[in-house]
């Protein structure tokens, strides 16, 4: 969430940020308007205080003098008053209230490093690792690879609950769970991340706090009777575990890791990547999330980055790390960097990581602060990404693996987590 404070000193930077965003800017001029119809409401009760308080000090010595006449007249205007400063607390909790959701809407402020840009193609690309795999046979895409080894079905899937859901079978379902106890041993053995097992349901508060409401209800799964939300990330639990909590410098960072499914309605993608596990409704992601100090967390980034992709060079796959531009930021993030993994079926790079440092913006509406060695309060700065995507990792293998026979050679990393398994197939 944006600090009131800074529409208020400083609305050009405000409106700056959301024209490089291609994000309409007329509810900034709203906030204003209601902000400062609330401060006038404001400056009257201070007025009424003032005059009430007055009136105390006259009706304690009209009572003690025995004016008890004059004391029942006082008395009525003072209760007038009193009822008047009710009336505009009211309205200036009404007023309050609609700010409140007005800044909701509000998208964090790039980061003064990110690339100005439209969209994705405005995107820069940092660096590469790796080379993209060659075969000397026509490969096949994922979703024609696993059909015929009898370890993937969408068919039946479909039939269980429609599109864009799979069935892992036998050898593949078990690299799948390799995959997911590889990626938390390194993150908790090599990284130092604390492992994290949270609740797939969580309430509105939570996803109120980490920005995936009110703007994106129409993505999540919600639980009606009540009023439950399956995560579309491990990003929501892990973010709302310290709302409303006061941490101590001490403590920074915390570094969590956490595998759960995710559940995504995909309500804005028709029509893209509609075959295979690419884009799918349910899916597997291991998620690495930060608390930092605010002045370490422009280095928790690069760090946080560098883990996500570890994974990827230990599993030996073609990827390329870009900025995002403005243009193309998630709603709360300040600065992103987006993990491509090379994918022969589509002769590109897919996103298979995305990390961002989101700064004070789920902190503020989370209300989760920490006490600095000064003994003063702040908010903190939390990051998030994917260490990784487990369906799309689990793609990349298939893919670039893949022998002239049909069958999936292991990656050499992962083959103890197979019992010793070094093809599929």
């Amino acid at each position: 969430m944006i600090d009131i404070k800074l529409i208020r000193r400083s609305p050009e930077i405000i409106i700056e940020a959301l024209e490089k965003r291609n994000h309409e800017t007329d509810l900034i001029n709203r906030i204003r308007e209601l902000d400062e119809e609330k401060r006038e409401y404001q400056r009257e009760v201070e007025a009424l205080r003032a005059e009430r308080n007055t009136y105390s000090k006259q009706l304690a010595k009209l009572k003690a003098e025995g004016k008890m006449e004059e004391f029942e007249e006082l008395s009525k205007k003072s209760k007038r008053i009193a009822d008047k400063i009710k009336e505009l607390e009211s309205k200036m909790n009404e007023i309050e209230d609609k700010i409140h959701i007005k800044l909701l809407y509000i998208p964090n402020i790039p980061d003064e490093s990110v690339p100005v840009g439209k969209d994705e193609k405005d995107n820069v690309e940092i660096r590469k690792w790796g080379t993209p795999t060659t075969f000397d046979f026509k490969p096949k895409a994922h979703w024609d690879l696993g059909p015929d080894l009898k370890m993937l079905d969408f068919e039946r899937a479909s039939k269980l609950s429609g599109s864009r859901f799979s069935i892992i079978k036998s050898q593949l379902a078990r690299l799948n769970r390799a995959l997911i106890n590889f990626m938390l041993d390194v993150h908790t053995q090599q990284h130092g991340y604390t492992e994290i097992v949270p609740p797939h349901l969580v309430k509105r508060d939570t996803m109120l706090g980490t920005g995936q409401l009110p703007k994106f209800e129409e993505d999540a799964y919600n639980t009606k009777d009540d009023d439950l939300f399956l995560i579309p990330t491990a990003e929501v639990a892990l973010a709302g575990m310290h709302q409303n909590e006061i941490l101590s410098f001490k403590e920074l960072p915390l570094k969590y890791v956490a595998y759960t499914p995710c559940y995504r309605r995909e309500a804005g993608s028709y029509g893209k990547d509609v075959r295979g596990m690419i884009r799918q409704h349910q899916f597997d992601k291991v998620e690495l999330f930060w608390y930092s100090e605010p002045e370490k967390s422009e280095e928790a980034l690069e760090e946080l980055t560098s883990h996500a992709e570890k994974i990827l060079q230990l599993l030996k796959l073609p990827y390329r790390v870009i900025t995002l531009c403005t243009g193309d930021l998630g709603f709360a993030a300040a600065k992103t960097y987006d993990l491509e993994v090379w994918l022969p079926s589509y002769n590109a790079y897919k996103e298979i990581s995305s990390c961002s440092n989101v700064k004070d913006f789920q902190a503020r509406r989370g209300n989760t602060r920490y006490r600095m060695k000064n003994n003063k309060m702040a908010y903190v700065h939390t990051l998030n990404g994917s260490g990784l995507a487990i369906g799309r990792t689990l793609v990349a293998i298939m893919e670039n693996y893949q022998l002239p026979d049909g069958r999936i050679k292991v990656p050499e990393v992962l083959v103890p987590y197979m019992n010793g398994l070094e093809v599929i197939g």
